[in-house]
C-alpha cells in the first residue's frame, strides 16, 4: 500500500510587499470604482493574511493571556470609513487593523463600544505598530480606571515607569489628555500623574521589513508577553479577570 504524506502545514501569516503597494494606490484613488476594479488585490493581500494573522495570534494568545482572543472576522477592524459625520468623504481606510479583546468584554472599541483593555495591531504605509491598552474610554469605564488608578497608583505606575517598558513602549498616549484634574480629584492627589489621561495606551513602532517577514507573529507574541501585566491591571479596574486557561 503506498505511503501518503501528511497534509502540508498551512503558510504563516505573512503580508507582501503589495500590501502597502495597494495602500498607496488607495490613498490615490479612493473611491468605489477603483477599489472594485483592485479588490482581489485587497483581498489577497491584506484581508487573507489579516485573517491568517489573527487565528495564529489566538491561538497563541490561548498561552500568553487565555482572556484575550482574536476572531478572524470580528478582530479585524473594516476597510470602508464612517463618513456620516465627517467633511472627508474619501469610502475608504488606508490602513487596516486587528484587535484581540477581552472575552468577557467583547470587540468594543472607544467611548461607544464599552469593551476592555486588548491588543492592537496595525498596518499602514505611513506607519505599523503594535499597540495594548484601551482607547477612550466611555465615562463608565473611564470612571473605573480613574478609580483604581487613585486606589493603586504606586502600582501602575511601577508597571508603566519600568526601564524596560519605557525603553521598549515609551510613555502613554497623551491623545485628548485634560489641562486639568477631572472633577472629584483635588491637586497633590497621588495619582495625579495619571488622571488627567483619557486613554489609556502605549505602542511600538514596527518596520516593514517585520511586517512583511515570516516572523511577525512572533515577534507580536513577544510583545503582547510584554505588554500582558498593563493589559491586565487595566481590565482588572474594569471587574474583567485575568484567566490560565481558555474556557
Amino acid at each position: 500500500m503506498p505511503r501518503t504524506r501528511p497534509p502540508a502545514a498551512s503558510p504563516p501569516p505573512h503580508f507582501g510587499p503589495d500590501a502597502f503597494t495597494f495602500l498607496r494606490a488607495l490613498a490615490r484613488h479612493n473611491s468605489r470604482e477603483w477599489f472594485t476594479a483592485n479588490r482581489p488585490r485587497y483581498e489577497a493581500g491584506i484581508r487573507a493574511p489579516m485573517g491568517a494573522l489573527v487565528e495564529e495570534m489566538d491561538v497563541r494568545l490561548a498561552s500568553i493571556a487565555p482572556e484575550i482572543v482574536g476572531h478572524p472576522r470580528r478582530s479585524m477592524f473594516r476597510i470602508h470609513r464612517d463618513v456620516r459625520f465627517s467633511n472627508d468623504k474619501s469610502p475608504y481606510k488606508t490602513n487596516a487593523g486587528c484587535w484581540f479583546y477581552h472575552q468577557d468584554a467583547g470587540r468594543g472599541v472607544g467611548q461607544d463600544g464599552e469593551g476592555g483593555a486588548g491588543f492592537y495591531f496595525h498596518l499602514e504605509p505611513a506607519g505599523c505598530f503594535v499597540a495594548a491598552g484601551i482607547w477612550m474610554p466611555g465615562s463608565a469605564a473611564l470612571g473605573k480606571v480613574r478609580a483604581a488608578l487613585a486606589e493603586d497608583a504606586a502600582g501602575f505606575a511601577k508597571l508603566v515607569r519600568a526601564p524596560a517598558f519605557r525603553r521598549r513602549y515609551g510613555t502613554l498616549s497623551e491623545e485628548a489628555m485634560l489641562v486639568r484634574l477631572p472633577r472629584g480629584y483635588a491637586p497633590g492627589h497621588p495619582a495625579e500623574a495619571w488622571l488627567r489621561y483619557k486613554s489609556f495606551t502605549v505602542s511600538r513602532t514596527l518596520t516593514p521589513a517585520t511586517v512583511t517577514s515570516p516572523r511577525l507573529p512572533s515577534r507580536l507574541a513577544a510583545d503582547f508577553t510584554a505588554l500582558r501585566p498593563f493589559v491586565r491591571w487595566l481590565n482588572a479596574a474594569l471587574g474583567l479577570p485575568a484567566r490560565d486557561r481558555r474556557y
